[in-house]
Order: structure tokens, then C-alpha cells, then sequence
């Protein structure tokens, strides 16, 4: 399909269905692609047919920071993407310019890594790419334009958003299609660790790719065990939602790969090479060795998980029962154990800025025993999650808005479908 005949089927509402299936009943998100379209011709006004894709970003429900130490989580895909529109060249080359961004490069016959490209964007195509080319895959040439409304450094997975959007593009465009959800996000953590450099586990990947809401067990990490929860919030009077402190994570690399390391001195010193394997008897046993060994905040970093383990388990069963008090109890502890053993509330390099804490701070009086609030995703800066009883959201709005600004709290939907090409 040519540019201007897409532009045409999107204004004629061809595409209404297709929209509604991501975004459900959102009237700007026909503009929004139309606006894409647009800059699309600018950048490359001789291409084509062109193809659209889309891919979600993600909200951590129960788990927090257990993936990485192959645990158990559970999450779900959101109603923000980035999307993207391509079409195929001839010079070898896959050109991607991102909204904002300087435009990124790459030559399909050097998929190699580069120490220049750790922490940029271009390291993340280039991930891909490799993990797609090591599978069979013959690559070709590629111009595309993406835009995205997942808050960077909030969350929501703004980076594995756009390695599952790459991955589905390659897939779609180059590979029939013949990787699956769970092998799309491995070839995104892949991108993200050897290339980009963040040493995550596979939980924004997964919950990116498979849409929906879901459950993961990591005890296998090259077989992830997983099952699709139904979960309407809504309909028990609730309203997910998530506050943007305005914080960034892109210089908090470092805090987060601590809590790796340290849940890695803890395993080792108890003889496993992840804490899902050791004995929680035996960490329990062995406390006073371990301080001694690996320091105290790693010991509480592992309190954490224990116990995080056995919160996804109740929320699971919380959920599926329909007990859905007893599951809001039990984001709050999640939380709670966020903010006091897992410690990602806030960076020690820089103590003055605890908007997290805040946030929460004044959530909680907001709510007194009602709903729910946490850290959400991997911390230390960007948002929280929040559960308001539907019936006082304006007024939440307001009262977060008149602190964190305009714009800053926004409300989040689960979405059925995961990486998407129209």
C-alpha cells in the first residue's frame, strides 16, 4: 500500500477495528497515525509500499525485580506503543528515525557489536538484527519513521517497547513470521544486554510481546512458563493508573544492575547461581555470615525476593478467585518491600531528588485505606502505579497534578495483543 492510500484508509476509519483493538475507544489515535504517515514522507519521500507496526509498552503488576533471579511475575501489556511506518530500499542500509531523535544508521552486513553503541538506540537494532541473522534470518534494507507515547523512563518499558516493535518488523517483513511471543522477547533482552548494556531479566520483554495480562515463571529462562489472566479492573469500581514524578532513568544504569549483583553475591555465597534456586531456610540460617560477606543491603535486596515470590503466588491466586481486596493488600506489601528492603525508591548518587517517595507519600494519604499504590517497574526514578477507586480519580488528578505538573498522572489500560503489523 502506497503512503497516500494508507493516509486514505486510515481517514475513511478502514482501520477503525484495528485501533480498536489496541487503544479501544481512543478518537485520537486516527490523527495520530495520520501525523506518522506525514513525517514519514518528509524523511523519505521516495519510498514504496509501506507496512505499519505497533508494539506496547508494559505494567509491572507483581514481581518486582524477581525476573532477573529467574522468579515469578506478573504483568500486562498497556494501551501505549510506539509505532512505526516502513518500507523496504535497495541500498542496504535500515535507516530508523525515531521522533525526536537523531536518525540511526545501520548497515545490514555489520551486525557486530560496538562499544560506541552501548546505551543508544542503535545498539538496540543492531541486537536485534544479529539474534534474527544467527537464527537464518537474510535481513534486508528497511526505511522507518517511529513515534511513541511510552513515557520515557517511566515504567512502562519505553526500551523493550521498541525492541519488540524491531523484532516484529524483522519477523513480519524478513522471517514469515516464524518466531513466536516468548522468542521475540528473548531476541529484545539479548539486544538489551550484549548490546545496550542494561543486564535486565526478561519480564518488560515478555509482558511487551505477549500482550494481555499475564503470569510468568522464570525458573527456566530459555522456557518461561506462562498463563493468561483475566483481569477487568475496572469492574471492581478501580482505575489503573500511573504518576510520572518526572524523573529519568537513562543515568541509573549502575543502581539497577547493583541489585543484580548483589542478589548474585547472595546466590553464590549460598552456593546456587540464582536466588531461585537457594534454600530460603538456608538464607534464613545464614544471616549472619552473609552480612558479613556480602553487606546488609544485599542480605535485605534477598528478603525482598523471598518474600516477592510468595506475593506473586497469592496475587495469582488472589486474582484468579476474584478476591480482588485481598490482591490490593498485596500490591501495597509489594511495595511496601520496595521501598524498604529492595531499596529502588530513590538513587544513593542522588539523595535530594525522591519523587517516588513523594508521590507515594501523598497517594497514600490521598487514599487512606482505600486502593493501592508501589514503585512501578524497575525504580529509583520515573512512576508509580496506582489503584483509584474510579469515583475519586478527578480529584486525584488534581491534587497529583498541582505537584507534579500538568500531564503527569495518566491512565492505563491493558491491551490484548502484543508486537502488531497491520
Amino acid at each position: 500500500m502506497k503512503i497516500t492510500e494508507l493516509k486514505r484508509e486510515i481517514q475513511n476509519g478502514n482501520l477503525k477495528s484495528k485501533f480498536d483493538l489496541l487503544y479501544g475507544e481512543n478518537p485520537l489515535a486516527c490523527q495520530r497515525y495520520i501525523t506518522a504517515c506525514e513525517a514519514f514522507e518528509k524523511i523519505f519521500p521516495n519510498s514504496s509500499e509501506i507496512k505499519i507496526f505497533s508494539a506496547p509498552g508494559r505494567t509491572e503488576i507483581g514481581g518486582n525485580h524477581t525476573d532477573h533471579q529467574h522468579g515469578c511475575v506478573l504483568a500486562g501489556s498497556v494501551n501505549l506503543d510506539v509505532i512505526a511506518i516502513v518500507s523496504l530500499n535497495n541500498d542496504g542500509k535500515i535507516r530508523i528515525k525515531s521522533e525526536g531523535y537523531d536518525m540511526d544508521i545501520v548497515n545490514i552486513n555489520d551486525f557486530e557489536k560496538n562499544p560506541d553503541d552501548k546505551g543508544r538506540s542503535i545498539g538496540l537494532i543492531k541486537g536485534v538484527c544479529k539474534k534474527f541473522e544467527e537464527m537464518g534470518c537474510k535481513i534486508q534494507g528497511f526505511d522507518a519513521y517511529t513515534t511513541s507515547n511510552v513515557l520515557k523512563g517511566s515504567g512502562l518499558s519505553s526500551s523493550a517497547a521498541f525492541e519488540i516493535l524491531i523484532g516484529t518488523i524483522i519477523n513480519n517483513l524478513f522471517f514469515d513470521s516464524k518466531a513466536d511471543a516468548v522468542t521475540l522477547a528473548k531476541i529484545g533482552q539479548f539486544a538489551e544486554r550484549e548490546y545496550f548494556g542494561k543486564p535486565c531479566g526478561l519480564l518488560d520483554q515478555m509482558a511487551c510481546s505477549l500482550g494481555g495480562f499475564t503470569y510468568a515463571d522464570f525458573n527456566n529462562p530459555s522456557e518461561p512458563v506462562t498463563e493468561s489472566i483475566n483481569l477487568d479492573i475496572q469492574k471492581y469500581g478501580y482505575t489503573l493508573c500511573v504518576v510520572d514524578t518526572g524523573g529519568n532513568h537513562a543515568n541509573l544504569t549502575d543502581d539497577y544492575a547493583a541489585i543484580t549483583e548483589e542478589c548474585r553475591e547472595i546466590s553464590r555465597a549460598l552456593g546456587v547461581d540464582f536466588l531461585r534456586e537457594a534454600s530460603e531456610k538456608d538464607f534464613y540460617n545464614s544471616l549472619a555470615f552473609l552480612r558479613t560477606k556480602c553487606g546488609d543491603r544485599a542480605v535485605l535486596r534477598a528478603f525482598h525476593f523471598f518474600n516477592e515470590q510468595q506475593r506473586v503466588e497469592a496475587q495469582r491466586k488472589a486474582l484468579k478467585s476474584g478476591n480482588f481486596n485481598e490482591f490490593l493488600k498485596l500490591v501495597n506489601e509489594s511495595g511496601q518491600s520496595s521501598f524498604d528492603f529492595l531499596q529502588n525508591l530513590y538513587s544513593n548518587s542522588n539523595v535530594k531528588e525522591q519523587g517516588l517517595p513523594l508521590a507515594l507519600a501523598l497517594t497514600k494519604q490521598f487514599l487512606k485505606d482505600k486502593g493501592a499504590c508501589r514503585v512501578h517497574g524497575g525504580g529509583f526514578a520515573g512512576t508509580i502505579q496506582c489503584y483509584i477507586p474510579t469515583n475519586m480519580l478527578n480529584e486525584y488528578k488534581s491534587m497529583i497534578e498541582k505537584t507534579f505538573g500538568e500531564g503527569s498522572y495518566c491512565i492505563i489500560n491493558i491491551r490484548s495483543v502484543g508486537g502488531y503489523a497491520f
